[in-house]
């Protein structure tokens, strides 16, 4: 067999032994707060207006407290793996934020009672954030590291698909109460169980370190900046600023193309079928940009990919009504949206190491967040001023062009020596 056969085939002796693991952060990502409330909150809008007459406009104001909420659980849950443990801030979080939804049940009277709900539910479920499980999937994968948290990542599809259903029939065989009800059911008879049975650092332990006196766990030598050092790193902040240029611009494609498509004369049917698009190739995107990360140069392969909603968004302004243009542009867009969250964790992996993983990724995904929350804002007052969604659309190819240019700078990844420092199981 050729050696170029080789590199291409995919080695499945780390998919032998961490199998588990993939099952487990698919699991873990699918059932997040963000993902699952985010996806599922379009289902609560009603029966939040109908049960306390809260405004629409207002209650859209709960996500953005959700993603405040992530901010802050985002930059904590790095110092608490350091300082705890993975699997102990894991499986605390898991029940902390089981209760936290059926304390939610409770909530009524001010709007302000669903804000800070929404604020502290994913601070008291930081461990379950999705940092924990790339963290997770990062140390057991290293040849198929790209591939394994695509996959993991994955479960934001199978939220995407199931939560709303989910959601939608509890709400309708009771009320809005069930939907934090069966969040929590998720966490406690799904997640819980899971991780007790396979949540677990890989091997080599420290050697000679196999635990101590006062029963401390085997702890897992991790290489690479400390988060001083990473902080200071040039490449840090131009992963930060690519990203986040990228995903504002994808964010608001996400929430602004059916009513664009709708305004171009397009059905509800044909808008909903374009849009179609943009999950199949979020998942395929992910995917295949996985397996490229792991054989071929990582910001050659994220610049490629991060660049083909610009393509998307060309279509979207200089194309006609065509349906088959219209769901080549949405796919496109899909394609760069689904990728942008793996090389995230994939490249602060590769070029700041392991050692303060958490820390680091933990803030960006901080940063990730708030332009996430910035994005549709910006683009309403463009919508308003303009009356089009012209700016917009230039708007997002200018960033995810520049964005994917700046990848291009991060050149060769450092090779880390074996540090000293170590991590808690």
């Amino acid at each position: 067999m050729s050696p170029k056969r080789n590199q291409a085939a995919i080695d499945l002796t780390e998919f032998r032994q961490g199998w588990y693991i993939v099952i487990l952060s698919v699991v873990g990502v699918a059932i997040s707060i963000n993902a699952a409330l985010l996806y599922g909150f379009g289902v609560l809008v009603i029966p939040f207006e109908e049960a306390f007459g809260w405004e629409r406009s207002s209650l859209q104001a709960a996500i953005t407290f959700l993603f405040g909420g992530a901010v802050l659980g985002l930059q904590l849950v790095g110092w608490f793996n350091l300082r705890f443990g993975i699997r102990r801030v894991t499986l605390v979080s898991l029940v902390s934020m089981a209760i936290g939804y059926l304390a939610t049940t409770f909530i009524g009277g001010s709007i302000w009672t669903l804000y800070l709900a929404f604020f502290l539910l994913p601070i008291v479920g930081m461990g379950a954030l999705a940092v924990t499980w790339t963290q997770l999937l990062n140390l057991w994968f290293h040849r198929n590291r790209g591939l394994a948290l695509a996959i993991g990542l994955s479960g934001t599809g199978l939220t995407a698909a199931l939560i709303p259903s989910l959601l939608g029939w509890g709400v309708s065989t009771w009320d809005w109460r069930a939907a934090f009800v069966i969040l929590a059911l998720l966490n406690l008879g799904l997640g819980l169980p899971l991780s007790l049975l396979w949540l677990r650092l890989p091997a080599p332990v420290r050697q000679g370190e196999q635990g101590d006196a006062n029963g401390e766990e085997p702890r897992v030598v991790l290489t690479g900046f400390s988060f001083r050092e990473g902080l200071a790193q040039r490449r840090f902040w131009v992963c930060n600023l690519a990203l986040s240029l990228v995903v504002s611009a994808v964010v608001g494609l996400v929430t602004s193309t059916v009513p664009m498509l709708r305004d171009k004369g397009l059905s509800a049917a044909e808008a909903a079928q374009v849009f179609g698009y943009f999950g199949v190739s979020l998942i395929l995107g992910r995917l295949v940009v996985g397996y490229l990360l792991d054989r071929l140069w990582p910001p050659g392969i994220a610049a490629i990919s991060l660049a083909l909603p610009a393509l998307g968004c060309m279509i979207f302004m200089w194309g006609d009504t065509d349906l088959v243009m219209l769901s080549l542009a949405a796919a496109l867009i899909g394609l760069g949206a689904g990728a942008e969250f793996d090389i995230a964790a994939f490249l602060i992996a590769r070029y700041f190491g392991l050692r303060e993983y958490g820390r680091l990724f933990g803030l960006h995904q901080g940063l990730i967040t708030v332009a996430s929350a910035v994005a549709p804002l910006m683009f309403a007052a463009m919508l308003s001023v303009s009356g089009t969604y012209g700016p917009m659309l230039l708007y997002s190819t200018v960033a995810t062009l520049l964005g994917a240019t700046m990848l291009l700078t991060l050149g060769r990844g450092p090779q880390f020596a074996i540090h000293p420092h170590v991590v808690k199981a």
